[in-house]
């Protein structure tokens, strides 16, 4: 009876070892999102492995053995417990296939209203709000000069988004 097992891949041989157990008719599953972060200055969305390097195989054992499939290219070893290959519950599996194609947002991506911290550049130090992307590298940033808010353009690369709790001492502080 097939059964779901879960294994761990050499670095970056995630695709050969899948490519690999799919010729040996191994069922295989390799959970994706979409995340939409900063990338080199730009604003992205990439399709990102949730669990980098593990892959999820589904096979029956009376018909491939398990040091077949561990000396597959690409393969590492498989997930143990007390010694023996780990099985995963197939409801596991259906419920990462129903966040499969989701979207999500990086959480150190700004977003309208959130409190950034700049870190390069001629304002350096200072403490704004994300306004909106401008363009594919840049961001408009809320400033407070001299008691009057100004609409400020600047490198994605010369700001970071502050944490939550950041922000909160910061305003105590002052």
């Amino acid at each position: 009876m097939e059964s779901w097992y879960l294994l761990y891949c050499k670095r970056g041989q995630l695709l050969r070892a899948q490519e690999h157990l799919v010729r040996q008719n191994v069922n295989c599953f390799s959970p994706t999102i979409m995340l939409e972060k900063v990338v080199r200055g730009k604003r992205a969305t990439i399709n990102e492995p949730l669990f980098p390097n593990y892959l999820f195989i589904e096979f029956d054992t009376e018909c491939i053995h398990t040091t077949t499939i561990a000396a597959t290219r690409g393969v590492s070893h498989f997930v143990r417990f007390g010694g023996l290959p780990a099985q995963v519950p197939s409801q596991v599996i259906e419920e990462l296939h129903a966040y499969h194609d989701k979207h999500y947002l990086d959480p150190k991506t700004p977003q309208p209203g959130d409190s950034v911290l700049i870190t390069r550049g001629a304002f350096i130090g200072l403490q704004a709000i994300y306004g909106e992307p401008d363009g594919e590298t840049r961001s408009i940033l809320l400033l407070n000069l001299l008691n009057k808010q100004v609409n400020y353009s600047v490198d994605n690369r010369q700001f970071e988004k502050l944490a939550v709790n950041e922000c909160k001492n910061d305003s105590k502080m002052r």
